[in-house]
């Protein structure tokens, strides 16, 4: 397997500090962008209601008390076995278990799945999440349902409104674990990648699933 070039520390400070000329200008680049997002206009959604742990749950009581709520559409494979689950949404989700930071600024964090919420529950215990899940089946208005991308709305009173949604690769704002590999040196070992020759690269997403498991669920008690 090829590997980087060796040199001494002080040339490897050198061009370090290159590099980290073009990293400043992306992160002032991606603070312009999210100064932009925040001056996006918003649009109305009807205050719907969809069925979680509690049965048929208005809108409002999603948000959980607080003024904003953040979603991840996870898709969902109608009357399939865990291990055919999509393992696109196992990779985006898996790495944020935790909303407190979230919550800290006055938004709430929920999973809305494309399945019957019968289908998903057991799903959601077995993986171990502990964000609240809602289900979308049948629902057609595109701000709530869809799967594969992270909505944000906002609450003023009983109005309800969809602030930003993610297209494409905007879901890897919560994929933590890729945004480490891209650190590293061989950063996800994917085709599409800009990498020196010789470098390890796999099909893409191929990584995502490992002997017909999303991986991460080989993690989980009772897989054999």
């Amino acid at each position: 397997m090829s590997a980087p070039e060796i040199v001494d520390r002080q040339a490897w400070i050198r061009e370090r500090e290159t590099l980290l000329v073009h990293e400043k200008a992306h992160t002032r680049e991606g603070d312009a962008i999210a100064a932009a997002r925040r001056r996006l206009p918003m649009t109305e959604v009807a205050p719907i209601s969809l069925v979680g742990a509690r049965g048929l749950t208005p809108l409002e009581e999603i948000f959980q008390g607080r003024d904003q709520l953040v979603v991840y559409k996870h898709m969902w494979h109608d009357g399939k076995d865990f291990a055919d689950q999509c393992e696109g949404c196992t990779a985006s989700i898996w790495d944020f278990h935790d909303a407190s930071y979230l919550e800290a600024r006055g938004i709430s964090f929920a999973v809305f799945g494309q399945g019957p919420y019968a289908e998903m529950a057991p799903y959601r215990e077995f993986m171990g999440y502990t964000h609240p899940w809602y289900s979308t089946h049948g629902v057609t208005d595109p701000a709530i349902a869809g799967g594969g991308d992270i909505a944000c709305f906002l609450r003023q009173g009983d109005r309800f409104f969809l602030t930003y949604e993610t297209t494409g690769r905007g879901v890897e704002a919560i994929m933590s674990s890729h945004r480490l590999l891209d650190l590293t040196a061989y950063g996800r070992q994917e085709v599409w990648e800009d990498s020196p020759d010789g470098w390890p690269q796999d099909p893409t997403c191929t990584h995502w699933r490992r002997d017909g498991r999303p991986v991460p669920q080989w993690t989980r008690p009772g897989v054999a």
